[in-house]
């Protein structure tokens, strides 16, 4: 047990920080439930791939390369398949929906994993800033091209950061999405969680009257290959402080797995999850009318590219 865990106490859900994957879907039979996963190579979503398919769900997973996502699935213990989804790259996100559809598969669950963190230098995709365009943009088309393809009582969960709250003060810099009147690595990735807990929101709301849910859901700080695109010594300092603050990977992927699968959070729909529990979001990222620019302006984004 970590510092992070051990002064946690357990919420009303059950459970808590210091609660894994497999104490989450302890006694939960998912045969014959389909579930997508992006990000399924390593770290939380490998994770969360592992345990969901041991459970006896199929699992459907993404990674930047076709081999990746082969290799990936070959090692989980049931039924998997592999999926190429770059999600900074629009023609390999639409080739993924495209093949799904037309293999007809229905998911009761899909997690919006993958991600990229605090880039050192200003990277674009498409124009826009990169953070921003895979965090964010890659999993609004993704998920948006597959809504027909969602189960009745299908759930969307999307993976943010309480690095939301590192945003800009607007929430979103609309004027400023290329990253070129001005660019701060940390500011930019939180403005990308943002957008995820924005997206989740607004989701949740055009699922009104229907059995679907949306959440959205802080993991934790892990030492996962997440911290990769901060450079050598954000790593290093991951890695020596993993053994006293942070989580490990089955903790910090519990909670996405509990939104994903587990009977409890039926009731949790719309919300911002951590450690397997509801948390209050500040008003910038709880915020109907920013979530609505936010979904408008994304799809006039995908639109255009």
């Amino acid at each position: 047990m970590s510092l992070a865990t051990r002064f946690k106490p357990v919420g009303l859900t059950g459970f808590g920080a210091d609660s894994t994957t497999e104490q989450v879907t302890e006694g939960l039979s998912l045969k014959g439930k389909h579930i997508l996963v992006t990000g399924c190579t390593s770290g939380l979503g490998k994770e969360t791939c592992r345990i969901l398919s041991m459970r006896g769900a199929h699992i459907y997973g993404t990674a930047r390369t076709q081999d990746g996502a082969d290799r990936a699935c070959a090692g989980f213990p049931n039924k998997a398949t592999g999926f190429a989804c770059d999600l900074s790259d629009p023609t390999s996100v639409r080739n993924c929906t495209a093949k799904i559809k037309a293999a007809g598969y229905r998911f009761n669950a899909i997690v919006c994993n993958a991600g990229i963190m605090a880039t050192p230098t200003l990277q674009r995709a498409h124009g826009y800033e990169l953070q921003f365009f895979t965090n964010h943009i890659g999993h609004f088309m993704l998920v948006t091209d597959l809504l027909d393809h969602i189960a009745e009582e299908g759930r969307v969960v999307v993976v943010t950061s309480s690095y939301h709250r590192l945003a800009p003060r607007v929430g979103i810099r609309f004027d400023n999405l290329t990253g070129e009147r001005g660019y701060n690595p940390w500011v930019a990735y939180g403005q990308s969680k943002m957008a995820n807990i924005l997206f989740a929101n607004e989701l949740q709301r055009r699922f009104s009257g229907s059995n679907k849910t949306a959440y959205s859901v802080h993991p934790g700080i892990i030492p996962t290959n997440l911290a990769r695109s901060t450079g050598s010594v954000a790593q290093s300092f991951l890695d020596m402080l993993a053994p006293l603050f942070l989580k490990t990977i089955p903790q910090g992927a519990a909670t996405q797995v509990f939104a994903a699968v587990h009977p409890a959070a039926k009731s949790l729909a719309g919300r911002y999850l951590a450690d397997c529990n509801t948390v209050t979001l500040g008003r910038r990222a709880d915020n109907p009318e920013l979530a609505r620019k936010l979904w408008k302006v994304s799809e006039q984004i995908v639109q255009e590219l």
